[in-house]
C-alpha cells in the first residue's frame, strides 16, 4: 500500500445504545453510559424511558441514568387516578424504539399511548401485541388491531409462559427479554414460527441483560428434553426447539461505555473497497457480537482486500466480485451490500431478505429501484435480491430516492465513488441513526 489511508471514527452502535439506555432505566440506582449514540432514534428511546419514569442527564460528555423505582409507570399506575391520562410514548418512525419500549412499558404499571409518524402506524405490531396480552396486557387500538396507535394497559408479566416468532422482527423478543427480568416470577418465552432472523440482535440484548446483571437461561430442546446452553454458544434459534427462561432479577445499575457501530461503519469500509484509497476505521471491536459484523466477510468474499489491526479495520480499494449471500442475520447490510454489488463484475444474490418490507420504507423494493439508476439490473425474487452489474453511469449527475429511509441515503453516498454526482431527495434522513454522517463521508469524497 503506497496511499495513506483516511481514517475514520466509527460512531457508536445504535442497537447498544437502545439496549443498554434501556437496562440502565431499569436499574435500581444510577448508571453512567459513555459512549452512547447521539441520533433521532436514540433521542425516542431516551424520551420514552423518561415518560415512564427515570431520569436522564447529560454529565460531562455522558449520560447519568436514574433508573425507575418500580419498573415502567404509566398513567394511574397505582390504580387510585382513574382520570389520569395515559403516559406518551412517542415512537416518531423508530421501529426499534417502537418494539423495545412497547414490550418494556408492557412490564410495567399503567397506561401507555403509543404512537409515532404515519410511517410507523403501517408497520405490523400484531405479533408483539399478542405476546403482550397474553401476558396480561390489554390493548385498545385507534385505528386497526395489531398497529399503532394504541392505549396499552398493563399490571406487568401477570402470565408465566408466552410464545413469539422472529419471522417479522427480532425486536419483539428483545423487548420480551428486556421486560421480564421485572416480573415477580420466571418468564418463559419459547420462539415459534416456520424461520428465525436476526439472530446477533438477540445476543446483543443478552450481553446487555447479562452485562446489567439480569438473570436468565437460554435452553434448547435435545430428545425432548429442555437443556441449558451457553448463551454465547447459541449462532442461531430454531423455532420450537429454542427458548428463553428469565429469572425475576432486575437489573443492577452500571457503569458503561457502549462500542462502535459496525452498521454504521459499514459504509466507510465499503469505501475502501470501491474508492481509490484506503480506509481505516477506528473503534471497532473485531470480537464483536454484532451481526453487522459480517461486513468483513462479505468484503472478504466479493475480493477487497482487508486488514484486522490494532489500530482499526483497513480495506483497501479492488476488484470485486458478485458473490451469492445469505443476509437474514444481517439486514441492515443489505443497501450497503446492493450498492456495492453494482460495482461488481458479476451477479450478487442477496438472499432471505423479504423482511425488509417492513422497514422504514420498503427496503427491498427501494434498494432494487435506486441501484437500477446506475446502469445495473436488478430483481426480487422470492424473499432475494439480485443485481447483475452492468456500465455504470459514471461521470453524470443521477438523482436518488431515500425513502427518507438513512440506510438508503448513505448507502446510495456510495456511488459518488464511481464519479457519479449523487443528489439525494432528503440527505438529512441520516440523522436517524448518524446525523455526523455528512461530516465523515467529507473525508471519503475530499
Amino acid at each position: 500500500m503506497t496511499t495513506d489511508p483516511i481514517i475514520i471514527n466509527a460512531p457508536a452502535s445504535k442497537s447498544l445504545s437502545h439496549r443498554t439506555l434501556i437496562a440502565a432505566a431499569l436499574a435500581n440506582g444510577e448508571s453512567v453510559i459513555s459512549g452512547a449514540l447521539d441520533s433521532d432514534d436514540i433521542t425516542r428511546t431516551r424520551g420514552c424511558l423518561e415518560s415512564c419514569g427515570a431520569k436522564i442527564e447529560d454529565k460531562d460528555g455522558a449520560l447519568a441514568v436514574t433508573g425507575m423505582e418500580d419498573g415502567p409507570r404509566g398513567g394511574n399506575a397505582d390504580g387510585k387516578h382513574k382520570d389520569e391520562e395515559p403516559h406518551e410514548l412517542f415512537m416518531h418512525e423508530s421501529g426499534t424504539t417502537c418494539r423495545l419500549m412497547t414490550a418494556v412499558a408492557g412490564a410495567g404499571h399503567g397506561t401507555f399511548r403509543v404512537h409515532g409518524a404515519p410511517r410507523m402506524h403501517e408497520r405490523p405490531m400484531g405479533e408483539l401485541t399478542g405476546a403482550l396480552k397474553k401476558l396480561g396486557a390489554r390493548f385498545d387500538y385507534g385505528n386497526k388491531e395489531g398497529f399503532l396507535p394504541f392505549v396499552m394497559t398493563s399490571k406487568g408479566y401477570t402470565k408465566k409462559t408466552v410464545e413469539i416468532t422472529l419471522e417479522e422482527s427480532s425486536q419483539y423478543l428483545s423487548g420480551l427479554l428486556l421486560g421480564a427480568p421485572l416480573a415477580d416470577h420466571e418468564t418463559v418465552i419459547t420462539v415459534t414460527g416456520k424461520k428465525a432472523v436476526s439472530w446477533p440482535y438477540v445476543a446483543l440484548t443478552l450481553r446487555i441483560m447479562e452485562d446489567f446483571k439480569a438473570g436468565f437461561e437460554v435452553e434448547r430442546k435435545r430428545d425432548g428434553e429442555w437443556q441449558s446452553v451457553p448463551w454465547r454458544s447459541v449462532k442461531g434459534v430454531r423455532p420450537g426447539r429454542t427458548r428463553f427462561v428469565v429469572k425475576p432479577t432486575g437489573y443492577e445499575p452500571s457503569d458503561y461505555r457502549v462500542e462502535g457501530d459496525w452498521s454504521n461503519a459499514s459504509y466507510f469500509l465499503a469505501a475502501g473497497a470501491l474508492g481509490r484509497t484506503p480506509v481505516l476505521v477506528k473503534g471497532l471491536a473485531a470480537d464483536s457480537l454484532q451481526g453487522d459484523r459480517a461486513m468483513l466477510d462479505i468484503l472478504t468474499q466479493m475480493g477487497a482486500p482487508i486488514q484486522v489491526t490494532f489500530d482499526g479495520i483497513l480495506v483497501e480499494p479492488g476488484h470485486l466480485r458478485g458473490i451469492k449471500v445469505d443476509m437474514s442475520r444481517c439486514p441492515d447490510l443489505v443497501p450497503t451490500v446492493a450498492v456495492a454489488a453494482a460495482f461488481a463484475s458479476s451477479r450478487t444474490t442477496l438472499e432471505n431478505v423479504g423482511h425488509l418490507r417492513l422497514k422504514e420504507t420498503d427496503r427491498l423494493a427501494a434498494c432494487a429501484s435506486e441501484v437500477a439508476k446506475v446502469g445495473a439490473a436488478t430483481e426480487i425474487a422470492g424473499d432475494s435480491l439480485i443485481i447483475r452489474p452492468g456500465r455504470l453511469k459514471r461521470n453524470e449527475a443521477l438523482e436518488f430516492s431515500t425513502y427518507n429511509d438513512h440506510r438508503m441515503a448513505m448507502s446510495l453516498a456510495l456511488f459518488s465513488l464511481a464519479g457519479i454526482e449523487v443528489s439525494l431527495d432528503n440527505p438529512a434522513c441520516v440523522g436517524k441513526s448518524f446525523p455526523g454522517f455528512w461530516d465523515e463521508w467529507k473525508k471519503i469524497v475530499a
